[in-house]
């Protein structure tokens, strides 16, 4: 028997925006239907929403996740122990930052010297999201992005940074707009130029992906509604509304 997408957000803890979103984007679709034809998750689809979720637990962005899963060696199997060993480094690394911080509360109780090494023990997760990415093998953009940003000064960040900051401006003084007006669409082109000057050949289905994130990423969401409230949804309509003129 299926699931429905209320049902499958509950036993998952995701959204229902994320998982239409992730229908939208064909990364995870209910491929059963009900006898009235209603469309509903089955098993497979619940395994892959598995692996997507697992993947994003290691850091993997949406569009490299749906590059991995449709890859024909792709092993549900084999995915899986190295998710079990990559989670079992990170899970060893958390608990000595756990470590490092009641070492450091018994110094300052007792007054003694930690050594400054301890300090910082379990900070250093490069060589985890490293290994991530080799076992996964790098992606085109994210090998792309590497190579032209490697030798980016404090300078070069500090004026994409700056670029991007003052696009998102120009969007949020425009967000009282229907997402589709030819001025915003011009001004969220820039950004879509911006990253595939600045870091890597971006296309239109993978500037969707990021453009969505503004939904359904946290992280995202709080940046942009620092800016403008209601500017998270307004975003992300725009960037689809852009990749949709795009493509015809």
């Amino acid at each position: 028997m299926g699931h429905t997408v209320k049902a499958v957000a509950q036993l998952a803890g995701v959204t229902i925006r994320t998982l239409h979103h992730y229908d939208a984007i064909g990364l995870v679709r209910p491929g059963e239907r009900t006898e009235s034809g209603y469309r509903v998750y089955g098993r497979r689809d619940l395994e892959r929403l598995q692996q997507v979720l697992f993947f994003k637990e290691l850091g993997f962005g949406l569009a490299e996740i749906k590059e991995i899963l449709e890859r024909p060696d792709f092993d549900r199997r084999q995915a899986l122990l190295d998710h079990r060993e990559l989670l079992t480094h990170r899970k060893d690394r958390i608990e000595r930052l756990i470590k490092a911080v009641e070492q450091t509360l018994e110094s300052m109780e007792e007054g003694t010297m930690l050594e400054e090494s301890v300090w910082f023990d379990g900070f250093d997760h490069s060589r985890y999201e490293e290994e991530a990415r080799q076992r996964w093998g790098h992606t085109d953009a994210y090998r792309e992005s590497r190579e032209r940003t490697a030798a980016y000064t404090e300078a070069d960040w500090s004026g994409v940074a700056a670029e991007q900051t003052g696009i998102l401006k120009e969007i949020a003084a425009l967000a009282d707009r229907r997402p589709d007006d030819p001025d915003v669409l011009q001004t969220i082109g820039r950004m879509h130029s911006l990253i595939s000057e600045r870091f890597y050949a971006c296309s239109v289905e993978m500037f969707r992906g990021i453009g969505e994130l503004a939904v359904t990423d946290s992280r995202f969401t709080a940046t942009y509604e620092k800016l403008r409230p209601g500017l998270a949804a307004f975003y992300a309509s725009a960037v689809r509304a852009y990749c949709d003129r795009s493509q015809t």
